[in-house]
């Protein structure tokens, strides 16, 4: 099973891991200043728009330290998923529960919160929702 996460979205309001229980979730840990990590973003819109309403939700976690250069971001990526960030970068609390050692980092969960698949590719993570889905 996840880790519970419970951090402030870009709004403020607390979002946490254990709500989005019922839907796949991709936890995507990334930050402003990581360039494959914007490239990712980029690159998965496509899937969240066409999965996001069948049940599919992405979960952002940024270590970014630089609260502005972390919406800057968000805009320019055109993210419409959900935000959140936690101060304390790589030694943010959820950072270090999770393990996290390089950007970007990712962990696929099934509907129940187990982890299916940690750094899947944007092709096994559209085959999966295409099964998972359906």
């Amino acid at each position: 099973m996840a880790p519970e996460i419970s951090i402030p979205d870009t709004t403020g309001q607390t979002r946490s891991l254990s709500s989005l229980q019922g839907r796949v979730v991709l936890v995507d840990f990334w930050a402003s200043w990581c360039a494959p990590c914007r490239k990712s973003n980029r690159s998965i819109g496509s899937i969240y728009n066409k999965y996001h309403q069948k049940g599919f939700e992405i979960l952002g976690i940024s270590l970014d330290t630089d609260i502005k250069a972390w919406q800057k971001a968000i805009r320019a990526d055109r993210i419409n998923w959900l935000q959140v960030q936690e101060p304390g970068g790589w030694d943010a609390p959820t950072a270090l529960a999770w393990g996290i050692e390089q950007l970007p980092a990712a962990w696929l969960l099934d509907k129940q919160g187990r982890v299916i698949s940690i750094d899947p590719t944007h092709e096994e993570l559209e085959k999966y929702l295409q099964q998972a889905l359906k």
